[in-house]
């Protein structure tokens, strides 16, 4: 750039012409994401050029940085831990029914990991871990720093959203990708999903990379292109990382939505053998990788058995009850969550409209159907219903008659949930031969 004063415009016209920006700008830029002096049209056009013109290792190491350090970056010595405590983390890159958050961070409390787990809303199809918990009456998912460290220290996990303390440039930029059709870039997920984890003072990261038609990352060779790029930037950062490729060609559960994903997570947590296998299957492997690569265990295999335990004991369960109430939630919400989750009065099934095994889904399709009833967003501001969403789904493989339920909508009016029975209808693919069933961890990658 030949100017010596900061112009955004400049930024953009450098990306958009595929040069590279330095250090120096990209700090500014993000600066300006945080004060104000980036609009939301620059910074839409940011984003549309890194999308095209993509960025270089240097490049994004310097984004996710910047925007890390947009904000505090929390010190665990300072809240009385040692300097190598088993402070880890998972991060998502989302998909339809993904509500493993919600289960896997206290079970690894139970087992001597410290889960302070930064979360985010819905990014066009996908839910979001926030929006889940926000169908829970009086949650806060803003508490202080301090009240959030002290809910870690004490309980084990906490799952908050972004506060305006923590990667601020992140929580902006966030919302404007989710808008933009800008989501599916390898250098701003990761700049995204590094820059609030990395701010969180963690000692090991655990990724699960999802590919698939459910995906933002459609193929297994992109999901493991940007797994890379996360593992290497997360390392260089000084957080040691490993990434599991996971897949998402199906909702993942029974449940797409948000109070009825809550509601999966009780049963999950309270009987533990009922729960969807891939889903079982999927968060004891994350608590595993998440347990042995912060130390709390001893290696993967131990970390899996104590994972195990921790479920099927009830600990796991006494956890998330008392986060829940530490966060503002009701105090006996496992108990007598019945009480306290709404659903939509319009209830619906989706029936087979012939015989036969499900042999795929369109993943994608199911998730936008949960944004057309109203449990996602369209814009960043806009308020969802907590209430609607999908029980029931069937999974690839389930055995079929015609006319029995593929899954049960709930939905504000008839209109909208005749819309969603035709969408999930349209969407599973049922036939005569049973289809070839994939595990549900396809790869880890480790730095």
């Amino acid at each position: 750039m030949s100017t010596s004063v900061f112009l955004p415009q400049e930024v953009i016209r450098t990306k958009r012409e595929g040069g590279i920006v330095s250090d120096k700008d990209i700090q500014l830029f993000v600066d300006g994401i945080t004060n104000g002096g980036v609009t939301d049209a620059q910074l839409s056009a940011f984003a549309m050029a890194v999308f095209f013109r993509g960025m270089t290792p240097a490049e994004g190491a310097a984004l996710t940085l910047a925007m890390r350090d947009s904000g505090d970056v929390i010190n665990w010595v300072k809240y009385g831990l040692e300097a190598d405590a088993p402070i880890t983390d998972k991060h998502s890159t989302g998909g339809v029914g993904d509500k493993v958050s919600l289960m896997l961070a206290p079970i690894v409390a139970a087992c001597g990991g410290l889960v302070p787990m930064i979360s985010g809303r819905g990014l066009g199809h996908t839910g979001g871990t926030l929006d889940k918990f926000e169908a829970i009456p009086g949650y806060d998912p803003y508490p202080s720093i301090d009240r959030f460290a002290e809910i870690v220290k004490t309980i084990g996990c906490s799952i908050i959203g972004q506060t305006g303390d923590l990667a601020p440039a992140d929580k902006r930029f966030y919302g404007i990708r989710d808008v933009t059709a800008t989501v599916e870039s390898v250098p701003l997920i990761t700049a995204s999903i590094l820059s609030k984890k990395l701010a969180a003072g963690l000692n090991a990261l655990v990724m699960d990379v999802k590919f698939g038609n459910g995906a933002f990352m459609n193929s297994q060779d992109k999901a493991r292109t940007l797994a890379e790029n996360i593992v290497r930037v997360a390392s260089a950062a000084g957080t040691p990382t490993t990434a599991l490729l996971t897949d998402m060609n199906q909702v993942l559960g029974r449940t797409a939505g948000n109070a009825v994903e809550v509601l999966e997570t009780i049963v999950f947590l309270t009987h533990p053998k009922a729960a969807d296998p891939r889903l079982l299957d999927v968060t004891l492997d994350l608590a595993a990788h998440m347990l042995a690569l912060s130390g709390a265990q001893a290696d993967v295999e131990a970390a899996r058995s104590a994972a195990e335990t921790a479920l099927t004991s009830g600990r796991a369960a006494e956890i998330f009850g008392k986060m829940v109430a530490a966060q503002g939630g009701p105090t006996d919400f496992m108990e007598k969550h019945q009480n306290y989750l709404d659903f939509a009065p319009v209830v619906k099934p989706i029936l087979a409209e012939a015989r036969g095994y499900v042999q795929a889904m369109e993943t994608r399709d199911i998730g936008m159907a949960v944004v057309a009833l109203g449990g996602g967003r369209t814009d960043p501001s806009q308020d969802i219903d907590h209430r609607v969403g999908f029980t029931g789904l069937c999974q690839i493989g389930d055995s079929l008659e015609e006319d029995q339920p593929l899954a049960m909508v709930y939905a504000a009016s008839d209109e909208a949930a005749d819309a969603a029975v035709a969408a999930v209808q349209g969407a599973v693919t049922i036939g005569r031969e049973a289809p070839k069933l994939a595990p549900v961890t396809a790869e880890i990658i480790k730095g």
